[in-house]
């Protein structure tokens, strides 16, 4: 089997939801979620926290993932994309002699996570001369129908020509669930992650909640109540 690294981004700092990263979810800090799902998927020869906080980097040890360093400064603000973290991870495992075929990025504030997809994602790459594979989901509501306000507050369609058009008419749109991201490793592409070097794998709806507020943590409760009471129901 080749070789695979789980890489779990989790910087101290975050605002709108002070420690998000390990606030109590259901009896456990909401990381353990994506590092449990990630050792049981049974896919990875590592599963690593990069942080830059040492109450998430003993959390995340505690729940079974590796934590090789302390992630620098200049690698932990608010303007730090998430290549550059993953990037200085390979490259700090590529100094230990450590080669990985494939990479895989998962969020650290993703509860709903199965490893079912997990593992779909990395056999239809495998298999694939795709470059990625990611987490996707289809759009609630067509986004051709969608409008935004002007600056006077009133509406403006972004597609008007489809304003008459029936919903069962128009194509599905589909986004970033924000889940995982699988990448072969030392394969070059120019197209961007939504791109046509990348497979989506695409999840059930309520399998999918961004958490960046109050109100998205929330609804991420309800969510994964909802799946668990579904799951003991079919038991």
């Amino acid at each position: 089997m080749p070789k695979c690294v789980a890489i779990i981004p989790a910087r101290g700092g975050s605002k709108r939801i002070p420690r998000k990263n390990i606030k109590n979810f259901f009896g456990k800090p909401l990381i353990a979620y994506s590092i449990e799902v990630a050792i049981k998927s049974n896919l990875f020869e590592k599963v690593i926290v990069t942080t830059d906080d040492e109450q998430i980097a003993k959390i995340a040890k505690q729940y079974g993932a590796v934590v090789p360093f302390m992630r620098p400064k200049e690698l932990s603000d608010d303007f730090i994309g998430t290549a550059d973290v993953i990037h200085h991870t390979i490259e700090y495992l590529e100094t230990q002699g450590e080669h990985y075929e494939y990479i895989c990025t998962l969020y650290a504030t993703a509860p709903l996570l199965q490893k079912e997809y997990l593992i779909e994602g990395y056999k239809k790459l495998k298999d694939s001369d795709a470059i990625n594979a990611f987490s996707a989901t289809s759009m609630s509501f067509p986004i051709q129908r969608t409008f935004k306000l002007n600056i006077d507050g009133r509406c403006e369609m972004f597609t008007p020509e489809h304003y008459m058009t029936r919903s069962q008419d128009l194509e599905e749109a589909y986004q970033d669930a924000g889940q995982f991201y699988w990448t072969k490793q030392g394969i070059k592409s120019d197209e961007i992650m939504f791109g046509k070097d990348s497979i989506p794998i695409i999840l059930p709806r309520h399998l999918v909640q961004d958490i960046d507020t109050l109100e998205d943590w929330k609804r991420a409760e309800l969510m994964y109540q909802a799946l668990e009471q579904d799951k003991n129901n079919v038991n």
